[in-house]
């Protein structure tokens, strides 16, 4: 297999991923397959890049700008280390194929600018096309998922899964009998858990879409339950 890997016939493929257009996607495809990767660790919250609900004017103007424009693309309801990842995905095929079967490296350099130029704008639109439709379903699934969590688990115990739980940063999984549920938690008064500690699910943040919590020891002795 490695033998094939480093097999003269392969050397295209290597020129085609590696040159632009398609050297783009497969930057973001690798950076988002490390992404998940650390995330499945529990490293790092596979919602750090969400942006909140878009807004109008106030000191978070360029954050709204950002949030309208993916609402309006569609890209919106899931996370958007999801979005990311579909729209690198399907931009590298789109792109690697239309390299491939318009023999883009045989054109005269100043037509083959232009070609790759319009390659990498194309790729982008359809990719981010197919990631609107793609994630149509699971916007709802999140969604309703959200929801329901929140009716059956505010109260209950969860166990850290991050590396820590901070007021700006924190997973925590709920035993929800199955699979388990990867919560997005936070702090409060500036306390700090670790992986494997035990936290209360005290209050949900819809706005923000995370749980405030509190060690169970505490939220036990009732010192803070409010």
């Amino acid at each position: 297999m490695f033998a094939i890997l480093f097999s003269e016939g392969m050397t295209p493929f290597y020129q085609n991923v590696s040159s632009f257009p398609t050297v783009f996607f497969s930057f973001f495809l690798i950076v988002s397959c490390l992404f998940w990767a650390i995330s499945i660790m529990g490293m790092i919250d596979i919602e750090i890049l969400d942006l909140p609900e878009a807004e109008t004017g106030g000191e978070e103007g360029m954050v709204n700008g950002v949030s309208t424009v993916l609402l309006k693309l569609g890209l919106n309801g899931v996370p958007i280390t999801i979005i990311i990842t579909l729209i690198a995905l399907f931009g590298w095929f789109v792109s690697f194929y239309s390299v491939y079967f318009f023999q883009i490296s045989d054109l005269m350099a100043p037509i083959r600018w232009v070609a790759n130029v319009a390659i990498f704008a194309a790729s982008l639109y359809v990719a981010i096309l197919i990631t609107s439709q793609v994630i149509k379903p699971l916007r709802s699934l999140f969604k309703s998922m959200s929801n329901d969590i929140q009716k059956k688990i505010l109260g209950q115990a969860a166990v850290v899964r991050t590396s820590r739980v901070d007021e700006k940063f924190g997973e925590a999984e709920f035993n929800d009998g199955g699979a388990g549920l990867i919560l997005k938690v936070r702090s409060f008064d500036g306390a700090v858990f670790k992986r494997n500690d035990r936290v209360i699910l005290l209050e949900y943040v819809a706005e923000q879409n995370f749980y405030k919590v509190i060690a169970e020891s505490e939220f036990s002795l009732g010192g803070a339950a409010q």
